[in-house]
């Protein structure tokens, strides 16, 4: 198996390693045939899945929600840090380039969400969107499943979170702005650059800085409640741009701001290691070794309390810095609880009083 070390164009990751669970693995070999040349941009490849049920549920003591969706598997974002990137291996194909161009869609996502609602054992609490893979994507614009589930939504008068990178948020302001209105929806635009060339390498596929900055501004004005989630922070690599990231987003109109220090689970620690080395290799040790430093020398602590914010030195400084600028920047504002009372299971049906 060849492997264009410089990079393929649009794409995260030059890696394909093989899925941890096949019976054979490969080694990625770079023989020096494409080194002065781009190599052929990829195709994305989605294919349809109807599972039995849509709304996944968690019990973790450092997540703010209990019940998440996802309408894709894979995400063409293109992230070598994201940290869902292990979850391909399941499927028997690759964490690396498998995971950013070979997806899968949910197209049946609306109707099964309408029937669990509708259950009678079922309690309201805030649907997540966006906990694995982005729901507004690049091939969201094909699928629109995100749109149909948020249809359903404001028909079962639903809340629900939303986290993406994406401004084709934007194209779903009329529903979340009525949404907003009875306090049903909280939106989360993630940031983790300002610098449009490092974001064009680090996230190939995802709206621009400034595009998330915009949609901010205009979710904002629109009277939706925005926050700014800076994840992830890349300790050297875009660490030094905290404070930064935040003050744009509070002039943009974020109401208040969260962050989680990068973490590298399973095959992510290799695939972007092998990033670095091959767009910043003059940072790449520095960059791992802080890394280590805030995981007890390790890439990844899955422990909860340490995974999203990791500990020791460097971590906590980080974590002062930000408490600082919140407070300074103002984005330190508590949104309104979701509204979790107004929810109707049987809409379509008319009240006898």
């Amino acid at each position: 198996m060849i492997s264009p070390k410089h990079g393929i164009k649009g794409r995260g990751t030059a890696d394909n390693q093989d899925s941890r669970y096949s019976e054979f693995q490969r080694e990625a070999l770079d023989d020096g045939w494409f080194k002065n040349e781009d190599s052929p941009a990829l195709r994305t490849e989605v294919s349809l899945e109807t599972p039995r049920r849509i709304i996944t549920h968690n019990q973790s003591p450092d997540l703010p929600f209990s019940q998440s969706i996802n309408a894709y598997q894979g995400c063409e974002h293109g992230c070598p840090y994201c940290f869902a990137r292990p979850t391909h291996a399941y499927l028997g194909l690759s964490p690396g380039l498998d995971f950013e161009t070979k997806l899968t869609a949910k197209p049946d996502a609306a109707r099964l969400l309408k029937k669990e609602l509708q259950a009678k054992n079922y309690v309201c609490s805030p649907i997540a969107l966006g906990t694995n893979t982005d729901p507004y994507q690049p091939v969201e614009r094909q699928y629109q499943i995100t749109r149909e589930i948020l249809e359903v939504l404001e028909q079962h008068q639903h809340p629900c979170t939303i986290v993406t990178k994406s401004a084709l948020i934007e194209r779903d302001i009329d529903i979340l702005r009525r949404l907003a209105e009875k306090q049903l929806v909280q939106v989360n635009l993630s940031v983790t650059t300002l610098d449009k060339t490092l974001a064009r390498k680090l996230e190939p596929r995802a709206s621009s800085p400034q595009r998330r900055l915009q949609a901010i501004e205009t979710l904002s004005e629109a009277g939706i409640p925005v926050s700014v989630l800076i994840a992830p922070v890349i300790p050297v690599l875009t660490d030094t741009e905290l404070e930064d990231i935040m003050r744009a987003s509070a002039d943009a109109g974020a109401l208040s701001a969260g962050y989680i220090l990068l973490r590298l689970p399973l095959e992510v620690s290799d695939l972007f290691e092998d990033w670095l080395q091959t767009h910043y290799p003059d940072m790449a040790e520095h960059v791992m070794q802080r890394v280590r430093d805030s995981r007890d020398g390790k890439t990844n602590d899955p422990r909860f309390g340490h995974r999203l914010s990791g500990h020791g030195f460097y971590a906590d400084m980080i974590q002062q810095r930000f408490r600082i600028a919140m407070k300074k920047l103002g984005l330190n504002q508590r949104s309104q609880p979701l509204n979790c009372a107004l929810f109707d299971p049987y809409p379509e049906q008319m009240s006898l009083f």
